[in-house]
């Protein structure tokens, strides 16, 4: 504002008396006043007017008269009350000064209530920092007109007054009127008022449109101050793109930033660890010339805490040769930056180039130094900095201890480390989270389980959190493998917590568990303190899924003998984790019994539940057991099978060859709303092959391939089988290939070929697909040769079967008994009975010996030759052999006798039979 005079009249009752300015300009009191004074712009003016009736305050710029300075301010107080509407607002809750001083016109915000003496506390009442307006009464006599004149200065003034008043919506409001009026034209300083508003609320948008305005309409040229404005409100809020920026608009119009714009930017960058757009504000400063000693430290920092040593140290370089005087920030960020290199030697010589140029070291230096030197774990170095702080007559503080103490941590020394631990609690010090993990984990190295004990006490004095303290005390034991100690450490008020708060009680016994300590798990367990049936049997299942995952089943079944007995409903998750437990261990009778209690105690059963249990029984060979369970669930109505147990469904009827239940489980799911995935497919084919119309088994093995799904080789065999014994040959050729293409083809499938085309006396095909196997790099397995032997001998094609019969041979595969009971059949039927002899002979010789099938077979072969007795005689031996004849034996005889006209023992044979309870055939 401009400088201002004071003309000051008072009347008294003394009309001749008067005071100029003159006399008050000196600050001095007045005698002819009995109290306080007003302070007016450095003039002191009397405020005890007792015995005056008039006074009149001017104010105006050089070579203007008291009459046209209080004119200006009744124009000023018109601009706000008439056109912006503020005087009533502002006039409300202030004391009416006016009824006591009606000739007063108008006191600016300049105008501040100072008294001294005995007034000083009538006199602080009043408002110290607004701004008094006149009403509309005080300037009746100023014209509409005189608006125009009032100066731009003055405007300025009041929309200083404004923004700082933080009233932005009043600011912005006067800062429209002056665009109105023609206030903004060349004035950068209403502007940049203006634009300080505009930050405060973040309308970046108002502003960039203030900054064209200003280039644009007003004739203003732009300076640093205008975007340091800006850059000042993003910095606050920390806004890196928004400072980056008006920084770069700054840059396109050509605006020169000074020191503080690149202080404020570097700054920003610092705070948010941007280090692109610390690089760019950089480079811009040094191209500038301009020097600024925070924006090298900010750089520095950056890079440092990014880890780019290699790049602080350009930075470094770059103080050199800028020829930057260094202020103690510079020096410190200098330190830090070699320290976290590790570079503690070059750190020690910037010490001494900083005390060489007039800066006394402090301790911040020498914590940077001794943290330096425990990160390189050069402890003798962080000691001997240590003393030398006695000697330069600087205390050690709190950090400094600390350091000491992680340091010497770090070095794997006790010893130290406990001293100095010791040392920063006698000095009053507390130690930090770091410090006592430090100790906490030298404690469980050292075996030293009282001072974990004191650690602990200290870090509950702190008011850490116990859950906190006890994962890094289970760490720290965990780490060295002493987790067995961790029972002794755990005791006093640290113990009873455990007991009471549930979390503490958790994480212990787990660790307990997964280190096999179950008795001391157990024994936290029975002594706890809080009562919670839900969180029990959640922690309980946890425990026992832990031990199970763990492969601890004996653990887990300790676990559950001593959970406490509810009268409650079983906790079906434990149970059914326990059931499984057991299977594992094969202990199946444990499992079932859980299974029986459950029914018992009239426990309504899960899908879970009834799942655990069919596959209990169906690895216990059970099936008898697991048919019962399907049927139980199939009674009830509100258990809906899900794909897993609908899977182990159709492998249980699978096995115990109950077609009728596969079809009609097969049927039910088809209109279910199970969505088929890969393995569903594969199931229902291995499954459901007998029990499927071919037509409806061909379907789903199309639908499957349709759908994108991969058979496995189990399957794409069953369906060879399938296709073999139907006489799709075309088709079983088809999925051959397919097997081939997914290189799915094994032993099995040539196998399963072979046997279809020699059943259905395709001896041609059944002798290509043998050539195809050994082309496709199989050699030809036993059940393929005894396929092609028991085809070519039914056809009588001798040759072929000798031929057959040689290649087995020379094959090096060992006959089965399946191969010499078809070499009896084939030479029985041609009544060849030395060539049956002579297998018998090899049979038994290869130490297989023959079997049920065998017997019948030389029975048949026996009866086919004449030679009854010797069949008959083979029944005896038979029973010798211990095994026993069945139907077919039987049959077998009697048809022997009945060929060889012994009709009468024949018919002995029948009735024997039939007492027997067995049906005799004699057609056969």
């Amino acid at each position: 504002m401009a400088s201002l005079k004071f003309s000051i009249l008072f009347e008294s009752k003394n009309p001749t008396f008067t005071v100029s300015s003159s006399q008050l300009l000196g600050q001095c009191s007045i005698s002819a006043f009995t109290s306080g004074y007003v302070h007016i712009t450095g003039v002191y003016l009397i405020n005890s007017f007792s015995n005056l009736n008039v006074i009149r305050v001017s104010r105006a710029d050089p070579g203007v008269s008291a009459e046209s300075g209080s004119n200006d301010a009744g124009i000023e107080s018109l601009v706000l009350e008439k056109d912006l509407g503020f005087g009533r607002k502002f006039r409300r809750g202030r004391r009416n000064v006016w009824k006591r001083f009606r000739d007063v016109k108008r006191v600016s915000k300049d105008v501040y209530l100072k008294s001294t003496g005995r007034n000083d506390s009538d006199s602080s009442k009043e408002p110290q920092s607004e701004p008094i307006f006149a009403d509309e009464e005080s300037i009746s006599g100023v014209g509409i007109d005189d608006i125009e004149a009032l100066c731009t200065e003055r405007c300025n003034a009041i929309l200083k007054n404004l923004e700082r008043s933080n009233d932005d919506s009043k600011a912005l409001k006067f800062f429209e009127w002056m665009r109105r009026k023609g206030k903004l034209k060349q004035n950068v300083t209403a502007y940049n008022l203006a634009l300080r508003v505009v930050g405060r609320a973040q309308d970046w948008d108002l502003a960039e449109k203030m900054i064209l305005e200003m280039t644009n309409e007003s004739g203003c040229e732009l300076n640093f101050q205008v975007f340091n404005t800006l850059i000042y409100s993003c910095s606050k809020q920390g806004y890196v793109g928004l400072g980056a920026k008006w920084f770069r608009i700054m840059l396109e119009n050509g605006v020169r930033p000074n020191e503080a714009t690149f202080g404020m930017l570097m700054s920003l960058c610092q705070k948010s660890w941007n280090v692109k757009e610390g690089e760019f504000t950089f480079s811009q400063m040094r191209n500038f010339g301009v020097r600024c000693q925070s924006a090298y430290s900010s750089m520095m920092t950056i890079y440092t805490r990014l880890g780019l040593h290699h790049k602080a140290e350009e930075i470094i370089s770059f103080l050199r040769e800028d020829e930057v005087v260094l202020n103690m920030e510079n020096w410190l960020v200098l330190i830090n930056a070699y320290c976290q290199q590790g570079k503690l030697e070059e750190a020690e010589l910037v010490l001494v180039s900083m005390q060489e140029a007039g800066f006394s070291p402090n301790i911040i230096v020498y914590n940077m130094l001794i943290t330096g030197y425990g990160k390189v774990s050069k402890m003798e170095d962080a000691h001997r900095l240590f003393h030398n702080l006695r000697a330069i007559q600087i205390g050690p503080d709190e950090a400094t201890y600390r350091s000491m103490i992680e340091g010497w941590g770090r070095a794997d020394n006790y010893k130290e480390a406990q001293w100095y631990y010791k040392e920063l609690k006698r000095e009053g010090f507390q130690p930090n989270s770091s410090n006592m993990y430090t100790m906490i984990n030298l404690q469980a190295k050292n075996g030293d389980e009282e001072g974990a004990i004191t650690t602990l006490d200290d870090m509950i004095l702190m008011g850490c959190q116990y859950s906190s303290m006890l994962g890094i005390l289970l760490q720290a034991y965990e780490r060295f493998e002493r987790f067995d100690k961790v029972s002794l450490v755990v005791k006093g008020s640290f113990y009873e917590h455990v007991l009471c708060d549930q979390t503490s009680c958790s994480i212990l016994v787990m660790a307990y568990v997964k280190y096999s300590l179950v008795d001391d798990a157990v024994k936290i367990l029975q002594e706890k303190k809080w009562k919670d049936q839900g969180f029990e049997d959640n922690l309980y299942h946890l425990l026992i899924c832990s031990c199970k995952d763990l492969g601890h089943f004996e653990n887990a079944i300790k676990l559950y003998n001593h959970m406490p007995k509810s009268d409650e409903e079983l906790n079906l998750h434990i149970v059914c984790t326990m059931i499984d437990i057991y299977s594992v261990m094969n202990l199946f009778t444990e499992a079932e019994n859980i299974y029986l209690n459950l029914k018992s105690c009239g426990t309504a059963l899960d899908l879970i539940t009834f799942s655990v249990v069919v596959r209990m029984y169906i690895k216990a060979g059970n099936l008898k057991g697991a048919c019962s369970v399907l049927e139980t669930i199939d009674k009830q109505k509100n258990i809906v099978p899900d794909i897993y147990l609908i899977r182990d469904m159709l492998r249980v009827y699978q096995k115990c060859g109950m077609l009728d239940n596969l079809r009609d489980l097969y049927y039910k799911l088809l209109k279910s709303e199970i969505t088929w995935d890969q393995e569903m497919y594969n199931c229902v084919i291995n499954c459901c092959a007998r029990a499927l119309p071919i037509d409806e088994l061909s379907r789903v093995f199309d639908e499957m391939i349709d759908r994108g799904f991969d058979p496995n080789t189990i399957t794409f065999n069953v369906v060879l089988d399938v296709y073999g014994k139907s006489k799709l040959f075309k088709k079983a050729r088809k999925v051959l290939w397919m097997a081939k293409k997914r290189g799915l083809v094994d032993v099995i499938s040539y196998n399963t070929l072979i046997a279809a085309y020699g059943k259905s006396k395709y001896l041609g095909n059944m002798s290509a697909t043998a050539k195809h196997m050994q082309f496709d790099g199989f050699s030809v397995s036993l059940e393929a040769y005894n396929s092609m032997l028991d085809a070519y001998g039914k056809e009588g094609e001798m040759e072929k079967f000798r031929s057959v019969l040689r290649s087995l041979r020379e094959s090096g595969c060992a006959s089965n008994r399946y191969t010499y009971n078809i070499m009896i059949n084939i030479y029985g039927e041609k009544g060849w009975i030395e060539e049956v002899a002579g297998v018998l002979m090899e049979l038994k010789e290869s130490g297989i010996g023959p079997d049920l099938c065998s017997y019948n077979t030389l029975i048949k072969a026996y009866g086919i030759a004449g030679m009854v007795e010797e069949a008959v005689g083979l029944v005896k031996e038979m029973r010798e052999n211990g095994i026993e004849p069945d139907t077919r034996t039987y049959n077998t005889v009697i048809t022997a006798l009945q060929r060889n006209d012994m009709f009468f023992e024949a018919v002995k044979w029948s009735l024997w039979m039939k007492q027997m309870g067995l049906s005799p055939n004699v057609c056969e």
